[in-house]
């Protein structure tokens, strides 16, 4: 069913013009000439969004704004003036506008407004009615009520429902692996497998067998046939995590794989016909690594259709608050402790850091001071321990764990202190580190995730 916008302007000529605008692009458009009367439409019909001019004969749209918020208080309204400038407009925010447009504005510029703000109220009427059914909406597992949080909810929302391929980017921590699951959780694959692979974490020699499969004799070892990432998804949903990592010599064959959505075995001779949504996520600039020769220009376009890109922790430092109650939960389940608050003091140390490692190094940060923590909150003295333990001076090794710590949480704290000596010995090159500690690489990846450290830090 087409979306309703009613349009409330006196000048016919304008109004007329953005009636066929409007229309053109699908949507139902009703009029009126006065604000009176648009008051009186909006009680009487349901519309999802109004647009509505400033400068009319009786009643302005300043005035109006109460009355339409009385009438439908869940409709949004873009206000429309030529007249006072950007005042009106700003006045008219603070009133309780969606937004405004000084005329004359390009009609691209409002059909990306008025866009922006249906996908707004479409994720609203979701989530009211996922509330009032009964089901948890997998957007409640993103955390953050703050401007860019709100936004890569519409975002999400908006790119679950279409059934095109996605890049996500972001720095390391902005919790681009959550994203992708949210988009599968809210897409109509969710019933569907959700495969993933780290393109940065398995050797480079097994990575083709890995994301295409093999035949039987395919290669010394192969002693049966294997299935590859692609086919394994089927139906569902492949993530393709540090994508900007993939070998170059590799891209050609992925990018057959994206475009035409059939693989080819290692080994093979006879392309596999695949369904299954890709998502592909890094965060490195793929545009630099385009110009450097490391990523194919292809590649990357036919991956950049539906974009997310996530905003680093030091930009929505509102969010801090919410996160922190979230992580302590989680650390007091992990360790058995039962710690019930974070200090304004110890806050105070969070909303003053600009966290590099983002969200992920956040949630390492509270979990640490937790371990430091003996009484109900965790005051300023354990952040700053918790921080003197995560980030060492480049002279000196990390901080063994406090030998009077129970053995739960002294075995964790161990574990991380022997990764970031061993990243701090390899300079940061994860296969030399997973080398020295015995582990694989892909184990290693694992263990950096849980325990939030970034290996960036540990880079010579």
């Amino acid at each position: 069913m087409a979306e309703k916008i009613l349009v409330v302007d006196d000048d016919r000529a304008f109004q007329g013009m953005l009636v066929e605008a409007l229309t053109d692009k699908g949507y139902d458009v009703d009029t009126a000439s006065t604000a009176e009367e648009g008051i009186k439409k909006a009680g009487a019909k349901s519309f999802d969004l109004i647009l509505h001019d400033i400068k009319l004969p009786g009643m302005s749209g300043l005035d109006a704004l109460p009355h339409l918020a009385d009438v439908a208080p869940s409709v949004d309204v873009i206000v429309m003036t030529g007249y006072a400038s950007k005042d009106s407009g700003v006045q008219a925010m603070q009133r309780g506008a969606y937004d405004y447009f000084t005329k004359p504005f390009s009609l691209v510029e409002m059909e990306v407004v008025v866009r922006r703000a249906l996908e707004k109220r479409r994720l609203q009427i979701e989530l009211a009615e996922l509330k009032k059914s009964g089901t948890k909406s997998p957007l409640n597992d993103i955390i953050g009520q703050s401007a860019p949080m709100a936004a890569v909810k519409k975002r999400i929302a908006r790119i679950a429902e279409l059934n095109a391929d996605v890049l996500i980017l972001g720095e390391t921590g902005t919790g681009k692996e959550l994203m992708s699951d949210t988009i599968h959780n809210l897409s109509d694959r969710a019933k569907g497998p959700f495969v993933k692979i780290n393109c940065a974490a398995i050797p480079e020699n097994l990575i083709e067998s890995e994301l295409f499969g093999h035949e039987k004799g395919a290669f010394t070892g192969a002693t049966s046939v294997k299935k590859g990432k692609f086919e394994l998804a089927e139906g569902g949903t492949i993530l393709l995590d540090e994508i900007g990592d993939m070998p170059i010599h590799l891209q050609p064959k992925l990018l057959r794989a994206v475009e035409q959505k059939q693989a080819e075995r290692l080994g093979g001779s006879k392309p596999i016909k695949y369904n299954a949504r890709i998502i592909a996520a890094t965060n490195q600039e793929l545009e630099q690594r385009v110009e450097e020769g490391k990523f194919r220009s292809d590649l990357y376009y036919r991956l950049n259709v539906a974009t997310l890109i996530l905003p680093p922790l030091r930009d929505r430092k509102s969010d801090l608050p919410q996160l922190s109650e979230f992580f302590l939960d989680r650390a007091n389940r992990r360790l058995g402790t039962d710690i019930s608050s974070i200090s304004a003091e110890a806050m105070e140390i969070f909303f003053n850091y600009d966290w590099p490692g983002n969200v992920r190094q956040f949630a390492n940060a509270v979990e640490r001071a937790a371990i430091f923590c003996t009484t109900a909150s965790i005051t300023a003295n354990e952040v700053d321990q918790a921080f003197s333990n995560k980030q060492p001076a480049e002279d000196a090794s990390p901080a063994l764990p406090d030998s009077d710590l129970p053995l739960k949480q002294a075995l964790i704290q161990y574990e991380a202190y022997l990764i970031e000596n061993a990243l701090r010995r390899a300079g940061g090159t994860q296969t030399d580190a997973a080398d020295n500690l015995g582990i694989s690489a892909k184990n290693l990846w694992n263990k950096l995730k849980k325990h939030g450290i970034d290996p960036a830090q540990y880079k010579t």
